[in-house]
């Protein structure tokens, strides 16, 4: 038959053997929780990535919404102005007015080109540089066309 100590001593041994577990199954949940921080931190850094290069093209946009507002301002000065005010006031206006516009598409082109390198890579796709080249090219083109015909007019 057991003493009182023995018991003591068994009972001791089960309690110790309990919190061993115990111990051992709160390492592995605080293990997996660490990776799943580590995965949310991951998530977030991309996640932040994507909306930095979105706020980049917003602003390409902001560029481009600018100068076609100048663009078709130069043209309605030149339109609007013309009996109102002396002929160099109303030319001297659409020619600022496109001067503007054309830097606004080229600013805005290089802008987006020359941007700093996103870490880590976002999720979100880029837009082609060719295609923003060639648009803006376009636009530069149709305002040196305005250019010289109100100029020459």
């Amino acid at each position: 038959m057991p003493t009182t100590v023995e018991k003591k001593a068994v009972k001791a041994q089960e309690k110790l053997a309990d919190s061993a577990s115990t111990l051992v199954g709160s390492a592995v949940v605080q293990q997996s929780s660490t990776l799943r921080q580590e995965s949310s931190a991951e998530r977030r850094t991309k996640l932040a990535a994507d909306r930095t290069l979105l706020a980049g093209e917003r602003t390409y946009a902001a560029w481009m919404r600018t100068g076609l507002a100048a663009l078709v301002a130069g043209i309605g000065a030149k339109a609007l102005l013309d009996k109102l005010v002396p002929d160099w006031l109303v030319l001297s206006a659409s020619i600022v007015l496109l001067v503007f516009a054309e830097f606004c598409f080229v600013a805005g082109v290089w802008r987006e080109l020359t941007g700093n390198q996103l870490r880590p890579d976002p999720d979100t796709p880029e837009l082609p540089s060719w295609l923003l080249l060639f648009f803006n090219g376009f636009l530069v083109l149709l305002g040196l066309a305005v250019l010289v015909g109100i100029v020459t007019r």
